[in-house]
């Protein structure tokens, strides 16, 4: 397993760019999100000479200059400068907080109920069900055939690759879970895990963490990394073995 520091210079360095988006690096990571995410702009990674108020001008005016009006500022233990002060002085509104949580792979087992099964996403039928699931859950628009084609040339790309995969829960058939990971210098991130409202809290989430450990087991990952929701998440990664390192909270800024 990676050390303490290396933990939190993954996470620290751990952004999501969506396909379709504009990305681009200068004081601070800034992401404009497609209109299937809502929009917006999402800034993380602050590392500036620039003092807070810099920071966040700059941020404020980027997100201006894309005609965006969101701003979603993620903030953590590793920015520079620090920024949260800032923000709440500007109004913005705390929004989220993840804990950073971390575990070996293997490591101990995580128990599955019966009757729920996990399955390595490959196919088209697939990518449809995870859809089904991450529409309702993350409230995004459903994406089109030719948005389900590209997502599909993406899985197989990155699982040829072999640098990320994408795992389904099923109850009696019916695809209830969902969640991707990516591998990253022996690191398997875990993200975008989503669960449908009528089923959760009978071990499909739990399902899809496991398959997801044993795919990363399988291409030599060492340290599984997560960000888990305080509010749903977070709980059941403790019980699975997951040890905190600390948090990143989110504000949203309207601009």
């Amino acid at each position: 397993m990676h050390s303490e520091s290396e933990i939190l210079q993954a996470s620290a360095t751990w952004v999501w760019i969506p396909r379709d988006s504009e990305s681009e690096r200068e004081h601070l990571q800034l992401v404009r999100y497609p209109a299937r995410f809502g929009g917006g702009v999402r800034a993380s990674v602050i590392d500036s000479s620039l003092d807070a108020a810099g920071v966040v001008d700059h941020a404020i005016g980027r997100t201006r200059d894309w005609g965006e009006r969101k701003l979603v500022f993620s903030v953590g233990a590793a920015d520079s400068p620090h920024v949260e002060d800032e923000l709440r002085r500007r109004g913005a509104v705390h929004d989220d907080t993840v804990t950073i949580f971390a575990r070996a792979i293997p490591g101990d087992p995580i128990p599955v109920p019966r009757g729920i099964t996990a399955e390595t996403v490959h196919t088209l039928d697939q990518v449809r069900d995870v859809d089904a699931v991450s529409v309702p859950v993350w409230a995004q628009q459903p994406l089109d055939a030719d948005g389900l084609a590209a997502q599909l040339d993406e899985v197989t790309a990155d699982a040829e690759s072999r640098t990320g995969f994408r795992a389904l829960a099923r109850v009696d058939g019916q695809a209830v879970s969902t969640g991707g990971c990516t591998l990253v210098d022996g690191f398997l991130r875990l993200w975008g895990a989503a669960t449908l409202p009528d089923f959760r809290g009978r071990g499909a989430y739990r399902a899809v963490l496991a398959e997801r450990l044993r795919i990363g087991g399988e291409h030599g990952a060492r340290t599984a990394l997560v960000k888990g929701r305080v509010e749903t998440s977070a709980p059941i990664l403790a019980r699975c073995g997951f040890a905190p390192y600390g948090e990143d909270r989110s504000y949203v800024l309207e601009v």
